[in-house]
């Protein structure tokens, strides 16, 4: 039973389909609340799931033959071990990608451009001595943060055709701060692995209780501008009381964060703060 349900995990976490979910949650949180929209499988919500399940399987498929030092770590045993079906869900999600994105509004087919061309160039050896934009020193949270705030706050704001409001910029912000702030932890665990490849990162750089600290300040500023979004009406008290529930609980997450923890402890909690804030929002909203 235990070899099962670890099974199973395994192909939850390192298949993908966690983190996409938890795109597919932001994206739905986005959407109750600048449109009290519920959640739907419609074009933008499929589109990002799917697509996010497509550029992690790159990023496996890419990291995996570049790490072949580290196959003494679970994680990437796990990965190797189960790279052809990895493949499988990354071409089967490619095709889905490409069903829906025709399915899209022209105007957020185009502004789409900028972030798929930063999450290829981020998962692609497309740049000189077969670097990927992650490799560059210290650009790959700053990267992954205002890719995901973009996709998952400005875009379905852009099809409620709420871009310009002031508070759609305020709340891509809130989103870019939680997304910083549980990105960093991954980088704690990467330390090794980042120097082998010698990329540099903030953790590297501040050493793990600063770069702690620069995570919890960095939810702090969330919950800062998530009382401001309040005061200017877009959130309601109840989303803001589970905005700030939700932030408390990761900032507890990200206090334990250690080189040593098993992945599970990145991969599923860590990743899993998405799919919860989303969960507590959608409880408390109504």
């Amino acid at each position: 039973m235990r070899k099962l349900a670890k099974l199973f995990f395994d192909l939850v976490l390192y298949g993908n389909f966690w983190i996409a979910l938890g795109a597919l949650a932001l994206v739905w949180q986005s959407q109750l609340i600048i449109q009290e929209q519920p959640p739907n499988w419609e074009p933008l919500a499929a589109f990002v799931f799917c697509a996010t399940l497509l550029l992690y399987a790159l990023h496996r498929i890419v990291g995996i033959l570049r790490l072949k030092n580290f196959l003494a770590l679970e994680r990437y045993r796990v990965i190797a071990r189960f790279r052809r079906h990895i493949i499988v869900y990354a071409v089967v999600a490619g095709l889905a990608s490409c069903y829906y994105f025709f399915l899209l509004p022209w105007s957020i087919k185009i502004m789409m451009g900028v972030p798929t061309l930063l999450s290829l160039g981020y998962v692609l050896p497309l740049f000189g001595r077969q670097r990927r934009l992650r490799d560059f020193d210290q650009i790959k949270i700053f990267l992954v943060a205002g890719v995901w705030a973009g996709v998952t706050v400005v875009l379905p704001a852009a099809l409620a055709e709420q871009l310009w409001q002031p508070t759609t910029w305020l709340m891509a912000l809130e989103r870019a701060l939680f997304i910083f702030a549980i990105t960093l932890p991954f980088d704690i665990r990467d330390l090794e692995v980042d120097a082998h490849s010698q990329v540099g990162t903030l953790p590297a750089r501040l050493g793990l209780k600063r770069s702690l600290r620069l995570a919890w300040w960095s939810l702090a500023a969330a919950i800062g501008l998530a009382v401001l979004i309040y005061s200017m009406g877009l959130y309601s008290a109840k989303v803001l009381l589970a905005i700030i529930i939700t932030y408390a609980l990761t900032a507890i997450l990200i206090a334990y964060a250690h080189p040593k923890r098993h992945d599970y402890y990145y991969s599923g909690l860590m990743d899993g703060t998405m799919l919860g804030q989303f969960l507590v929002v959608y409880l408390l909203h109504g």
